[in-house]
């Protein structure tokens, strides 16, 4: 498969996991903007500005609002690693720096 195509597959994923995450959260009575995911445009917006950044990858986890940044985007690149990229209210990104703690900060164990 291109690349293309595996940037296109990863983001029907990543929908899939965000839209399912998104209905547990709501089960669960979740507390407002705290670990809220990014959906519908601003998840697409998100996704392509991230991935841009770090060259490629897949995104694993999204959330709005997280550590100052209005957008945070968790990648995990070809080599394994993965990198959370902040990104402004405009999409344009801020800060990127290797997360230790994995997908939604619940490490990798």
């Amino acid at each position: 498969m291109d690349t293309k195509g595996k940037r296109i597959l990863g983001g029907a994923l990543v929908f899939g996991m965000v839209a399912g995450g998104a209905g547990l959260a709501i089960a669960a009575g979740g507390d407002g903007d705290h670990d809220r995911p990014l959906t519908g445009p601003d998840l697409e917006q998100a996704t392509k500005a991230a991935l841009e950044h770090a060259g490629g990858g897949v995104v694993i986890d999204s959330e709005v609002g997280d550590d100052g940044a209005a957008y945070s985007v968790e990648i995990r690149l070809d080599d394994g690693r993965v990198v959370e990229v902040n990104l402004d209210e405009r999409f344009h990104v801020t800060d990127a720096q290797p997360d230790e703690d994995g997908a939604g900060g619940q490490g990798d164990s």
